[in-house]
């Protein structure tokens, strides 16, 4: 069997690289960032003098596809479940709490819903499901209500890092399909509590290199060489590598990298980036809890989206941040811990020291256009596929969406038979994960 050339070693990649390591090929990932988990990684930072995440990740136990990369790594445990599923919230404007608890009778019960909010009110999340292929998520739950406006929205701002305005209903219904409207089973959160490279990347990088994979670091595919339906090599630093009749290409890259690569494989064009999401850590001077006692807290009324506190660092998360992104990181941090220490109760808490990350392409356009228009993981060219979250595989640009485009990826390579989970059904994820090589 020939070589498979992955290009990328985030989530998409490494993803796609333990399946076709399991299934027997010989993987070499390319990866230009001096360490592999691209936009999912952590890092040490010497203001904070802790090691800290590019950007905040609530998983929750429906990404199947993310558990089931972890289990095969050996790292099944390197997340840890918060149960029974809760999200903690505060109003910043009114300073009203509540705690959405799903799971059994609980739209029957006023203290496990949003305040405000009827038993009723919450099957129009099942017009996400049905939903046609240029509906945004604000014409499938219209705007207006308690539920919409400290529920719904805020949520599909964080999962799909736009207004609901702007983004797709289908892919919003895919996320809800396979977590909220699940029970409570799917909605436990998962807390990498050692940062996301110690659980999601580090295991897998360590797993490939037992199993004879090969990644290098720091280097940078700059061109893909073309000869009729076939990639005949690739350009790495300049140099030339040839392909031989059995080998393939990943490219697991952002969609803007794969267009300048090799743009006319692309079946269509590649979205456009989407919206900034913006990070914040602080290093307060000692650990501290959060409304609820859970590691996370949820915010409406203000700029911040959601805290995550880990240690003595309490980080903050705003999506769909252009604006924000736009601001000097000094005017950034004193609007992000106004809120902070709002949400803590000491609103005249000293701004600590604190580190601000603009991730100006976090995602790409998740747009009902561009939704309906991604690309599938086989292209034009007989030896070339694609992964990453801008591609066909059911779901926005998450973590699951990542790990998922990866595993497709290696199916294309196989060839084997792709079907995202989105076509089978109202409730496919009663349907468990195939086990085995791929």
């Amino acid at each position: 069997m020939g070589t498979v050339h992955i290009v990328g070693a985030g989530l998409a990649g490494l993803s796609a690289a333990v399946r076709l390591t399991e299934a027997g090929r010989r993987v070499i990932l390319h990866e230009s960032a001096p360490q592999a988990g691209g936009r999912c990684r952590s890092f040490y930072d010497a203001t904070l003098d802790r090691v800290v995440d590019n950007g905040s990740h609530l998983a929750l136990s429906g990404n199947r596809s993310l558990l089931d990369y972890l289990e095969r790594v050996g790292a099944g445990g390197a997340l840890t479940e918060l149960r029974p599923a809760a999200f903690p919230f505060l109003d910043l404007t009114t300073g009203e709490r509540w705690c959405l608890q799903p799971g059994g009778l609980w739209l029957f019960d006023k203290a496990r819903r949003v305040p405000g909010s009827r038993p009723a009110d919450y099957l129009a999340a099942l017009r996400t499901l049905t939903a046609g292929p240029a509906a945004a998520v604000a014409d499938a739950l219209p705007p207006g209500g308690a539920l919409y406006e400290r529920l719904w929205r805020p949520l599909a701002v964080s999962v799909m890092n736009g207004a609901p305005e702007r983004v797709s209903a289908r892919l919003f219904g895919a996320v809800l399909r396979e977590t909220l409207l699940r029970g409570e089973a799917a909605c436990r959160p998962l807390f990498a509590e050692k940062g996301l490279s110690a659980a999601l990347v580090d295991p897998a990088v360590a797993w490939l290199e037992r199993h004879g994979a090969e990644l290098r670091t720091g280097v940078r595919v700059d061109g893909l060489e073309r000869a009729g339906d076939r990639v005949a090599a690739l350009s790495v630093d300049g140099e030339r590598i040839t392909l031989g009749n059995d080998d393939a290409v990943v490219l697991a890259v952002p969609a803007w990298i794969a267009a300048r690569l090799l743009p006319e494989a692309l079946p269509t064009s590649p979205p456009a980036a989407g919206r900034a999401i913006v990070n914040a850590h602080f290093r307060l001077p000692a650990p501290i809890d959060l409304l609820g006692g859970l590691p996370f807290l949820g915010l409406v009324g203000g700029t911040a989206d959601w805290l995550f506190r880990r240690g003595d660092v309490l980080s903050v998360t705003v999506s769909d941040a252009d604006a924000l992104a736009g601001q000097p990181a000094e005017a950034v941090a004193a609007t992000l811990w106004r809120d902070v220490a709002k949400a803590l109760g000491a609103p005249g808490m000293a701004l600590p020291p604190h580190r601000i990350i603009k991730e100006r392409r976090a995602t790409p356009d998740q747009s009902p256009v561009h939704a309906a228009n991604r690309p599938d993981a086989r292209t034009a060219l007989k030896n070339l596929v694609l992964a990453g979250d801008w591609t066909k595989m059911g779901l926005p640009a998450t973590l699951e969406g990542a790990v998922r485009s990866g595993e497709f990826a290696a199916r294309a390579v196989l060839n084997a038979r792709i079907t995202t989970f989105s076509r089978l059904g109202l409730f496919p994820a009663f349907t468990l994960p195939r086990r085995g090589p791929i």
